[in-house]
């Protein structure tokens, strides 16, 4: 890994509660789902390490390339279901926060696909991911998905 600081090393407790929260929270939905929006908010804010880390788990989980590529242009992609575009609005929403408009369009759509607890699940979910990109861009971390995989592996022990 390469890394201006290496988080796990500088602050291994509070990482590993980070690291177990953020595998609680995606546990808590679909697994399709939560790799479009760890995908999605990580383009958004430019996070190299997260985009390759998550498209290649979607891929090991049989993701296809199509779904993967188009990410960047879903509203006008029609491969994704009506439930994935809510979550991804609401990605885009919560991510762009500080650009307003779109956020109550956004929620709308997010009650029509999603229940109460599931919005809550999909919001933490997005918030774990917004960190993971700070975190990542803010210490320039970048590795390859296996040495992220066995990090996180030690971490979690």
């Amino acid at each position: 890994m390469t890394a201006k600081l290496d988080p796990f090393a500088a602050a291994p407790s509070l990482m590993k509660s980070w690291l177990n929260t953020s595998l609680a929270v995606a546990s808590s939905l679909e697994p399709s789902l939560v790799h479009l929006v760890e995908i999605r908010a990580s383009q958004i804010n430019g996070c190299a390490n997260c985009i390759n880390m998550h498209a290649a788990d979607a891929r090991e989980k049989g993701e296809t390339e199509q779904r993967i590529y188009l990410l960047s242009a879903w509203r006008e992609a029609p491969c994704y279901t009506d439930r994935e575009r809510a979550a991804l609005d609401w990605t885009d929403a919560l991510t762009r926060l500080s650009e307003g408009p779109a956020l109550e369009r956004a929620r709308e759509g997010l009650k029509a696909h999603f229940t109460e607890e599931e919005q809550i699940k999909l919001t933490l979910m997005i918030n774990v991911i917004n960190g993971w990109n700070r975190i990542a861009v803010g210490f320039g971390l970048f590795a390859d998905s296996a040495a992220i995989k066995a990090t996180a592996k030690a971490a979690a022990a």
